[in-house]
């Protein structure tokens, strides 16, 4: 088949970006014809299994949902834009589409501006909703949820990651038909279990490969030194992996650390990183953003990989990917984490299930369950750890989910 993806941001980072690159690269190895319309710089660096990548051109900003930095354009928010300025960028990337019609597939990224592109590339198409726009720029902007019914109208069907954003789709823009819940998917081949000598000899010689940082978005410099002495040892090791912001609850993971005798990685950028860095003990180190060379190795590290959000979340697609390297999650139980802590769950021991999750903005609760997993027997440990990359296989890898995208709706 000739599959289109439309995708109107980056490949880098995290959320809809990863899903892009990883749904172009599954598709590519299956055999597919794969076109990429995105606004990457810079593809050559990202494994997209032999997708070709247009980047439309634009002359005018870049609608967001989360403002970011990108080198060469003018990001703002989508709900500050006006209806020109909104529909002269769907005319930019319809156009872009429409050059290499015909194909058999068009999936478009985010219900807007994604439903709008996709209407207007004149073939038919499936809208993959991330939940950032719905919850950022789409909850309670009465105009802009009236564009996006009107373009869904002519979807296909549309994903759902998970059922909590099902049913957000339902709360926000009113759609209850022709939605599918898929869940996002993971690299099983690249995530994946590793000795605990070999995962450090090699995260390290990652991070000697890391230039010297020209932003937020890159590595802190020395990390390789300071993760090799960070690192040494057997003590009991923590991993937090994402947004450095109020609304993912990492305060609460250093306030829960305070009761637990374990030392935490924590990886990522964001507004709330001084703050955090300022709240911290010295058994506490921040590396700044990493990449997936990185964290494959820094996961199988860690005892027990934390994801204590307090916002909601569409998917789990961090603590899916820590299962992967076999680094047992311990998700917030809300909204899409929910049904990742499940799926762990429904692939854990009887006996040890209590452990995938704790109850939301619970201290107590997270330093209790991290207290349990840390505590474990070492046997019992392995059995957690072998079922979460027995539940991330099963469930999320992506040639799965790849495949059940194409496939018919039954």
């Amino acid at each position: 088949m000739k599959v289109l993806i439309w995708h109107g941001y980056l490949l880098g980072g995290t959320g809809s970006n990863v899903y892009t690159r990883a749904l172009a690269r599954a598709w590519s190895r299956l055999g597919h014809e794969v076109v990429v319309f995105c606004q990457e710089p810079h593809p050559e660096e990202y494994d997209l299994g032999g997708a070709t990548v247009i980047r439309p051109q634009l002359d005018g900003p870049l609608p967001v949902f989360v403002l970011d930095r990108y080198e060469d354009m003018e990001a703002r928010y989508l709900q500050d834009l006006s209806r020109d300025e909104r529909e002269h960028f769907v005319d930019r990337n319809a156009a872009a589409l429409r050059e290499h019609l015909p194909a058999d597939f068009l999936l478009v990224n985010h219900v807007l501006l994604g439903a709008p592109v996709g209407a207007a590339s004149g073939m038919p198409f499936t809208v993959k909703a991330h939940g950032s726009e719905l919850e950022f720029s789409m909850r309670g902007n009465d105009d802009l949820c009236a564009w996006a019914r009107e373009s869904l109208a002519g979807a296909t069907e549309v994903l759902a990651g998970s059922e909590h954003i099902r049913a957000v789709l339902a709360e926000v823009v009113g759609l209850t038909e022709r939605v599918r819940v898929v869940p996002p998917g993971v690299d099983v081949d690249e995530l994946r279990p590793e000795p605990r000598e070999d995962a450090l000899a090699t995260l390290l010689e990652e991070a000697r490969r890391d230039p010297a940082p020209t932003s937020e978005r890159d590595p802190d410099a020395d990390n390789a030194e300071r993760l090799a002495d960070f690192l040494a040892g057997d003590e009991p090791t923590v991993a937090y992996v994402g947004k450095l912001s109020e609304e993912k609850g990492v305060h609460l993971l250093l306030e829960a650390l305070g009761h637990v005798d374990a030392r935490a990685v924590v990886v990522g950028f964001g507004p709330a990183r001084e703050e955090l860095e300022r709240a911290a003990g010295e058994r506490v180190l921040f590396t700044g953003a990493l990449e997936h060379r990185h964290l494959r190795h820094l996961w199988p590290l860690a005892d027990v990989s934390v994801t204590p959000s307090v916002f909601p979340e569409a998917f789990g697609m961090v603590a899916a990917e820590a299962a992967a390297c076999g680094s047992p999650p311990l998700v917030a139980r809300h909204s899409g984490l929910a049904e990742v802590a499940e799926g762990l769950e429904d692939a854990y021991p009887e006996d040890l299930r209590a452990l995938a999750s704790f109850r939301p903005g619970d201290v107590a609760d997270l330093a209790a369950k991290l207290e349990s997993i840390l505590s474990l027997p070492r046997g019992d440990w392995a059995r957690l750890s072998s079922a979460a990359r027995a539940a991330a296989v099963e469930r999320w890898s992506w040639e799965t989910i790849a495949a059940l995208i194409l496939s018919p709706r039954g």
